[in-house]
Parts: C-alpha cells; sequence; structure tokens
C-alpha cells in the first residue's frame, strides 16, 4: 500500500542506534551501511514493479547529483523483484549509480526499528551518525524537499 508522502522528522535528541543493515546488492558486491557513517545516508525502498517508485527514481538520481558526495551517499534496498538481475537493469535503465541492497524477503526493513518502512515507495534518511532522523512513507514529495532535508542533516553534522 503506497504512503502519502508524509514526511516524520526526528529530533538529533530522540534518534535511537545506528542502523545496523548490510548484505548483498543487486550488482552481487557487499554494502554494510556502517561504512557510510560520516555521511548522511538517503534509503530509497523499491521495486522495479512499483508505479511511484518508477516515477520517483528520476528525482532521486538528479538530487543524488545536486548533493555533495563528500558528505551523502544515497542507498537503495530492492524488496520485491523476484532476481537481482532484474532490479539491476531497471536501474540501469534509469541511470541510477548508487548502490541497492537486494532483499526481497524485506529483513533489513526490520532495523530501522519504530521508523520501519511501510510502504513502498519509502526513504529514510540516516544522519552522520546512522540513526534514522527522517522517514518518508510514500513517494518523496519534490526534490526540492529531499535536498533540504539532507541539506539540514549536513548542517546539523557540521555544528557537531
Amino acid at each position: 500500500m503506497p504512503g502519502e508522502g508524509n514526511v516524520t522528522e526526528v529530533h538529533a535528541n530522540d534518534r535511537g542506534d545506528a542502523v545496523e543493515v548490510s548484505g548483498e546488492t543487486v550488482d552481487g558486491d557487499e554494502l554494510d551501511l556502517a561504512d557510510l557513517r560520516g555521511k548522511v545516508v538517503v534509503v530509497n525502498v523499491w521495486w522495479s514493479g512499483c508505479g511511484p517508485c518508477r516515477a520517483e527514481m528520476p528525482m532521486l538520481v538528479e538530487a543524488e547529483s545536486e548533493l555533495p558526495a563528500k558528505k551523502v551517499a544515497f542507498v537503495g534496498i530492492n524488496i520485491r523483484d523476484l532476481a537481482p538481475e532484474t532490479a539491476a537493469a531497471f536501474e540501469r535503465e534509469r541511470g541510477v549509480d548508487y548502490p541497492s541492497l537486494y532483499d526481497p524477503g524485506s529483513e533489513t526493513l526490520d532495523e530501522f526499528g519504530r521508523y520501519r518502512p511501510a510502504s513502498m515507495p519509502s526513504t529514510v534518511i540516516l544522519d552522520d551518525q546512522g540513526r534514522v532522523a527522517v522517514l518518508i512513507s510514500g513517494e518523496v514529495p519534490s526534490e526540492t524537499t529531499l535536498v533540504t532535508l539532507v541539506e539540514d542533516l549536513i548542517d546539523e553534522a557540521d555544528r557537531g
């Protein structure tokens, strides 16, 4: 069931522990979110048969190109495609160059705790310590919204 694009921001003092998610990407590489600590991480949950997922993918690619790679990482989690090759081909066709974990059983989503993505698409933004700072349930409302949320977290990290 798709979400409404609702944005839930979590105040720094209310964030839980760092999210521990790792696994194999749709391209067969290993990926551990812990390796991305120190960066704000945008995690998008998707599958190639999801209309809203397809609609927002170009906007995610554009947002990634606008944000500083030294401070931000994008990661997908594909939770429904029957074969990783299907997901990888979908990403190639849409110019997605960030990695996506392949998780057809959705086990990794449990690691997000009370901010577990419950709809597709969903986007979770982790702060530079790997903690859930934002949950967007459903399609990201706009590229500007996403970029602003990420820039706010970069500023928060820079302030220390």
